[in-house]
């Protein structure tokens, strides 16, 4: 069985790296990513620059996507602008792709990784908590990709590889906020590709598992020894890393993936295929806290 490629569990750069792919795929490239200040969307960023790619980091929080553009143009000498931006808000979408264009004059491939999820039974679920995260999610996936289509890329085409989840393709509890937020996106992915693709446009969607040192595992995953139960359940028995993650972006971003439109790739070792659903969690969440 072939071993995952090295990965460290904070948002900090590789020590070392060893390309699989050449090292130049992406030389000249310039990427705009959305949560790329953090957790897969940071790796993302690490491993398209460490491929000759110049990246666009945007998130909500200006310190932390500047101390992470730092980080990343340290370890891979190239060049990493932070930006601050809310995906719900068009205009700061808008302001924030014309000052990229501005510095790199030009935008070859968006990356929507921004999202928001957190644990939630339905019943506690209020209409505000759900479309919270369908606005993040769904709606801020249709931001970006609207902007930059009409800022950049229906005049020079570009390539768009959408960040969901598998939660979508079955009833998982906890999670019908999420599941509804990231099946919309994959849906918006099939739309866009079909309506997109005669402007030289592909769009994809990428769907990872279970990926160690992320936010989203330490806030959705159960506790260790009932995540381990479960991950030895899967096919491939282990965790992903958030390397395995960002090399599975950069095929679908790269000319390697030029004949790919419209598709879901899932990458998580089969684990949507045999993972157990938890429904005695739902005893966890008082019905009178809800959110």
């Amino acid at each position: 069985m072939a071993q995952p490629p090295a990965d460290v569990s904070e948002d900090d750069c590789l020590p070392e790296y060893r390309h699989l792919f050449h090292p130049d795929l992406l030389q000249d490239k310039v990427a705009f990513i959305t949560g790329g200040g953090s957790g897969i969307g940071f790796r993302i960023a690490e491993i398209f620059m460490r491929h000759g790619c110049h990246t666009v980091i945007a998130s909500r929080s200006l310190p932390r996507v500047s101390m992470a553009a730092r980080k990343l143009a340290a370890a891979t000498g190239q060049r990493c602008l932070p930006l601050s931006l809310d995906v719900r808000a068009p205009l700061a979408i808008a302001a924030a792709v014309e000052q990229a264009l501005k510095e790199f004059g030009k935008i070859d491939i968006l990356i929507n990784c921004a999202a928001g999820n957190f644990p939630c039974p339905a019943s506690a679920l209020s209409s505000n908590a759900f479309k919270t995260v369908m606005d993040i999610d769904t709606l801020g996936t249709f931001n970006v990709s609207r902007v930059l289509y009409e800022k950049f890329f229906r005049d020079h085409g570009g390539v768009i590889v959408n960040i969901t989840a598998t939660l979508g393709t079955r009833g998982q509890v906890l999670q019908v906020h999420a599941g509804s937020a990231k099946a919309a996106v994959d849906a918006m992915t099939r739309h866009l590709a079909v309506e997109w693709g005669p402007q030289n446009i592909r769009v994809n969607s990428l769907a990872p598992g279970p990926i160690s040192g992320t936010e989203g595992l330490r806030r959705l995953g159960a506790p260790q020894a009932g995540l381990r139960a479960k991950v030895l359940a899967s096919p491939l028995q282990r965790l992903g890393n958030k390397t395995e993650i960002a090399h599975s972006a950069l095929f679908l971003a790269s000319p390697l993936a030029s004949f790919v439109t419209g598709a879901l790739l899932v990458v998580d070792g089969g684990a949507w295929l045999t993972f157990p659903n938890d429904v005695q969690s739902l005893a966890d969440f008082s019905p009178s806290s809800k959110l």
